[in-house]
């Protein structure tokens, strides 16, 4: 019989980490596939809140946050890539890759809790994002994303059209950042767990299964 856990997943579009972990746990959730059956919520977290429209070039944006040099950051992308292949996501991320706001993106996620398509839509909007290279801000692409997630495209193109979801995803970024999450990705297991980080397959299942075990 299947242990049951609940995992919360609190993370950023924007963040590549978040999008290396949840194909991770998702590769780990189907090697435990009769083992555990997992009911996964996503939250947000924003990891530029303050960005401005348009976005900004992310070789400048993170050789400015992180003070490291230009080269570093390249390298450290082509790794990202690597990594994020092994996991399904393609990233076409290069010296041209902008980083942008993603606070519409996360309305739009709050909007599908409870519908059964949430993980397929923050999977359609890490594509989005790192894959297809398009602004998260962008309300048609959101629109595109969610009807590629299942969801329905007009309800979609009025929430976004709205200020709906926006004072959710404020109390929910205060609600983790309230119980100590300072970084993403995030996976918190019944609510006692922490696993951090974008890790793979193996140590995800390693996990998972050592918390169903204990259960």
């Amino acid at each position: 019989m299947s242990k049951k856990l609940k995992i919360d997943f609190v993370s950023d579009i924007a963040c590549p980490w978040c999008a290396i972990g949840l194909g991770g746990l998702e590769r780990a959730l189907e090697r435990l596939d009769g083992v555990v059956e997992a009911d996964i919520a996503f939250h947000p977290f924003e990891l530029n809140p303050s960005m401005r429209v348009g976005g900004e070039n992310t070789v400048e944006h993170i050789v400015a946050k992180y003070g490291i040099p230009a080269d570093q950051a390249r390298m450290n992308r082509e790794r990202i890539k690597e990594r994020a292949a092994t996991v399904g996501f393609t990233f076409n991320t290069s010296d041209d890759t902008r980083i942008y706001n993603t606070f519409d993106a996360h309305r739009l996620i709050a909007w599908a809790a409870g519908t059964g398509r949430q993980q397929a839509l923050k999977r359609q909007l890490f594509i989005l994002n790192f894959t297809d290279q398009t602004d998260p801000g962008d309300h048609d692409a959101l629109v595109a994303a969610a009807e590629k997630a299942g969801l329905d495209p007009v309800e979609a193109r009025a929430v976004l059209a709205s200020d709906r979801y926006g004072d959710d995803v404020r109390r929910s970024e205060a609600l983790w950042q309230g119980r100590g999450i300072t970084g993403v990705p995030a996976v918190i297991v019944n609510d006692r767990y922490l696993i951090s980080g974008g890790q793979p397959p193996e140590e995800f299942e390693r996990q998972l299964r050592k918390i169903a075990a204990e259960g």
